[in-house]
């Protein structure tokens, strides 16, 4: 696997640490327990990271040195993509993967450029568009001019495209990326981590909804915090972003903060900062409702984990939330950056336990059938089996779903 810039390593909360690194480490966690041996490079970002660290049985991330040893933001790591295709080109040339599996579109042009000369396939998946980024971000849309054609030659060169979610698959016919080589396999969820029985985080009597993710302006954490102005009584407890010590400084936090203060309900929204992954079960179980409006959302993690734990989903109609949340039975949609209809629906539903609790069950049996990490991974491997030439050439189409047989593959 290339994972340029989501290490699977990385502690989450951050700018550019998210659900990306969540997936990559989960599925390459699910494909060892698999069978197979997987390698996840990443950029080497601080001098003293050791070559190699082990994640799981079967599962090790190798840094690759790429321009300075010190984080750098993704959207500025482009002129070191070449370096770091000569480094895999290198180490793939002494050992040969069956299959590269790369995460970005950044990767993805890595991947194409060390894999060009040494016949490896090449999966790529892109976590987040461009295209669609720049339709919601605009002028605020950092990536760096050449993603505008970049991209579009990843999707069109790589072996298989494998998209999260529906809607992807539609933004992807723009780049002309040939059909049948794209399938739709969605991320997963740990489901021994999120579930309905566990710990339940420390509450008061007010009804609670949680916003958690990264804070950074498309997740819509502003449009939360004006949507609790207009239900009383409710708290609003956002986690993610920096550590809590850090939040004073941080820009976004800032907004945010001045933002409650604005529609008065400073007293009413508490910032935690960022929550280690495996505290995120507790909180989510403590809430009456979860809430995940972003503009637009590529997957959405979120809402799938909240799900799995039982606790009811009120999230924007875009993107992989299209496909994960079906409103009025596992969770309720609104439309993206509007503070009146969240504030309505949260309304409605802080006001009716009953159908919390219908939504709550439906949800959870929902995410456990369709969202195991085990489950993603049998379908994942079964694009990599056709793609090394394991199983029968096929359309990628209607792989979704299949799990294939033959282990001990190297990715």
């Amino acid at each position: 696997m290339v994972s340029e810039h989501a290490s699977p390593l990385a502690v989450l909360g951050g700018a550019d640490a998210g659900g990306q690194n969540v997936h990559v480490a989960a599925l390459a966690t699910a494909l060892g327990a698999r069978g197979h041996q997987v390698t996840v490079h990443t950029r080497r970002d601080a001098p003293d990271l050791p070559a190699r660290v082990p994640l799981a049985p079967g599962v090790v991330v190798e840094h690759v040195p790429a321009g300075p040893p010190r984080p750098v933001p993704k959207d500025e790591l482009l002129p070191y993509m070449p370096e770091f295709a000569e480094e895999l080109g290198r180490r793939w040339l002494d050992e040969r993967p069956d299959v590269v599996h790369a995460h970005f579109w950044m990767s993805g042009y890595a991947a194409l450029l060390a894999a060009r000369d040494l016949d490896v396939p090449v999966a790529q998946t892109f976590h987040a568009l461009g295209s669609v980024k720049r339709r919601h971000q605009r002028e605020a849309d950092t990536s760096p001019p050449e993603r505008r054609w970049l991209e579009p030659r990843v999707a069109r060169e790589a072996d298989a495209v494998i998209a999260t979610c529906s809607s992807e698959v539609q933004e992807l016919c723009a780049y002309r990326v040939r059909p049948d080589s794209a399938v739709v396999i969605p991320c997963g969820v740990d489901l021994d981590l999120f579930r309905p029985d566990g710990p339940v985080a420390l509450r008061g009597d007010r009804p609670r909804v949680l916003s958690i993710g990264r804070m950074v302006p498309r997740k819509g954490v502003d449009t939360a915090i004006e949507a609790i102005a207009a239900v009383p009584d409710a708290e609003l407890v956002v986690a993610g972003g920096p550590g809590a010590e850090e939040l004073d400084a941080d820009p976004e936090a800032r907004r945010l903060r001045a933002l409650a203060d604005e529609h008065g309900v400073a007293d009413r929204v508490t910032f935690l900062g960022r929550v280690p992954h495996d505290e995120a079960p507790a909180l989510m179980r403590s809430a009456d409702a979860v809430v995940s409006v972003p503009w637009y959302e590529p997957f959405g993690m979120v809402p799938v984990e909240a799900m799995a734990c039982g606790t009811p989903v009120v999230a924007s109609a875009v993107g992989g939330h299209l496909d994960t949340v079906i409103d009025g039975v596992t969770g309720l949609h609104v439309p993206p950056r509007d503070p009146a209809a969240l504030a309505g629906r949260l309304t409605e539903l802080l006001a009716d336990r009953r159908r919390r609790t219908r939504l709550g069950r439906a949800g959870a049996r929902r995410a456990r059938a369709l969202y195991s990490w085990d489950r993603i991974a049998a379908s994942t491997e079964s694009v990599y089996e056709q793609l090394a030439g394991y199983g029968p050439r096929a359309a990628m189409a209607g792989l979704v779903g299949l799990a294939g047989g033959t282990k001990g593959a190297r990715s």
